[in-house]
């Protein structure tokens, strides 16, 4: 009976030595907003690990700005928790993804599981009023004047010179334009010579899919049915693109590790043919083909996030026909199984995905294009969205985006309404509920917002461009307030004179000067919120970002 039990506890060691190497902790964890932008990245495995195969193709770490993070590695915990050290901070309000391949081994000479490791965060960014003052508009026609029709921006630092650059991607003239950061605040002249497209090119995002150190683009034309990928130079200029032949009327894209071989491949909706197709990269300026996922309902809008939490990238869909949003979850064997289905609120344009209610899920925004208005899903722990919570525009919504636009540590959303010729800009209470904080006119009709911090203070700026009259908009998101009107921003007397006004409580009576004030635009003037809102943007010191 002994020597039976010994032969059972043995076996039982050796297949759990034979268990599959396994993530247990990540800092920052999953789907996490507001993260320090000059943190560490910190990664515990369930034993020793081989550290020397954690190699640049084995672990990389990608910002949607940056591009590829370079930093250094060190180890502690008997060789069981990695330390990532970033190089230089991240952007604000960056979007990291941490890609771990199957290659990965633990001292043990076992693996990670086939299908990799994977998570996302997004960077946190300085406090502010969400005040945004009109700096300038800059057109990105050339001498001729001809018609670019910007559908939307990319900012991305293309030089990696530590400022974000700004990328057009135009219909018309089937191309992408490019201005370079001038490192003050604004951006140089138009880059020449621009990048040829296929017409009738949209939806656009980045990967560095070649491994060269810089950001690529890749963009889909529904007319021609095709993709593009722009492979950048690391200096604002791109080589001819690679053009790949996808399903009828591409549209969104998610870039994500398909197959857990630890580089970055391409899945990209299409409408016309009710399905995704996938192409796996090999990191050599040539893909694999993947065979086609069928989605119902015409896939329009696409973006990836990890849903159900289990450290493989899902794809988030939105359907054009059947006004669905879909979550399929990824196999990490470059197949994709849906896991739910729940009305969008309308026709689907484009979707983003990120926690918005602070619950550690992947929420849904989406934009509904003829259907006017956008909307909110909460997700859920198993990768499921609840119903959606829809908020009306003035006509054809063809964009929304999320930041940090007030730096309250919560995600704020803005949509762009083609038809309405405006752009919407909402400021989350922190449980995912929206409220309107601004609405900016169109000089004719917006295409996009794009959140940058483009004069590298920590805070959100946005540059909003308009597709009709090719012009791109900058919006400083600014702390100049002048309170005690001294002459001197933001200083210490100015907070001398807010306290003063606001020592006899709130705006009483009604009609005084404070009536005019509303420091975090919930449109309740001078109430107990705004001198909250005004300490927490204080605290960091006077206005010298």
């Amino acid at each position: 009976m002994r020597t039976a039990l010994v032969l059972v506890l043995a076996a039982g060691l050796a297949s759990l030595a034979q268990a599959q190497l396994a993530v247990t902790t990540t800092s920052p964890a999953l789907n996490a907003n507001n993260v320090s932008r000059a943190a560490p990245i910190v990664i515990t495995f369930d034993r020793p690990v081989d550290t020397a195969t954690f190699t640049p193709a084995n672990f990389r770490v990608f910002g949607k700005i940056t591009g590829p993070v370079l930093g250094s590695q060190s180890w502690s915990n008997g060789n069981r928790t990695l330390t990532f050290q970033p190089g230089a901070p991240f952007f604000a309000a960056e979007s990291i993804m941490v890609v771990m391949s199957r290659n990965l081994r633990g001292a043990d000479n076992v693996a990670l599981r086939n299908e990799g490791y994977s998570f996302m965060f997004n960077a946190g960014v300085a406090p502010s009023f969400q005040k945004f003052q009109f700096k300038r508009q800059f057109s990105n026609r050339d001498q001729t004047g001809a018609q670019t029709r910007i559908y939307g921006g990319l900012a991305c630092d293309l030089n990696r010179d530590g400022f974000t650059d700004l990328t057009t991607i135009n219909e018309v003239s089937s191309d992408l334009r490019v201005f370079m950061n001038n490192g003050a605040g604004d951006f140089g002249p138009l880059v020449t010579p621009y990048t040829p497209i296929p017409v009738e090119s949209s939806p656009n995002d980045v990967a560095d899919f070649d491994q060269d150190g810089f950001i690529d683009v890749v963009v889909s034309s529904y007319q021609t049915s095709t993709i593009a990928v722009a492979w950048g130079n690391g200096d604002g200029t791109f080589d001819q693109p690679l053009v790949l032949n996808v399903g009828s009327t591409p549209r969104g894209f998610g870039i994500i590790d398909v197959d857990g071989d630890g580089d970055l491949d391409i899945t990209v909706a299409n409408a016309g043919s009710n399905t995704i197709s996938i192409w796996r990269s090999n990191s050599n300026r040539t893909f694999t083909a993947a065979a086609n996922v069928s989605v119902s309902g015409g896939p329009y809008g696409m973006t990836n996030a990890d849903m159900n939490r289990d450290g493989i990238m899902d794809l988030v869909v939105g359907t054009v026909n059947s006004q669905e949003v879909k979550v399929l979850r990824g196999n990490g064997n470059s197949t994709f199984t849906q896991i739910d289905s729940s009305p969008a609120g309308g026709q689907n344009w484009v979707v983003m995905a990120a926690d918005l209610n602070g619950d550690g899920n992947v929420d849904v925004s989406t934009a509904n294009s003829f259907s006017a208005n956008g909307s909110i899903l909460f997700g859920s722990a198993s990768g499921a969205v609840g119903s959606p919570a829809v908020m009306p525009t003035g006509g054809h919504t063809v964009s929304t985006d999320l930041a940090d636009l007030d730096g309250d540590g919560d995600l704020d959303w803005v949509l762009s309404s083609f038809g309405a010729g405006e752009w919407y800009v909402y400021i989350n209470n922190g449980a995912g509920v929206f409220e309107e904080a601004a609405v900016f006119p169109a000089p004719n009709n917006p295409s996009c917002a794009v959140p940058a911090d483009y004069d590298n203070d920590g805070d959100i700026d946005l540059l909003l461009t308009d597709e009709i009259a090719d012009v791109i908009i900058m919006m400083e998101n600014t702390c100049e307030i002048d309170f005690n009107n001294d002459g001197s921003v933001f200083d210490p007397q100015d907070i001398d004179a807010f306290l003063s006004v606001y020592s006899e409580g709130p705006c009483i009576p009604a009609g005084a000067t404070c009536d005019s004030i509303d420091f975090n635009n919930d449109n309740s003037f001078f109430d107990p919120d705004d001198i909250d809102a005004f300490l927490r943007v204080f605290s960091e010191g006077p206005c010298t970002r």
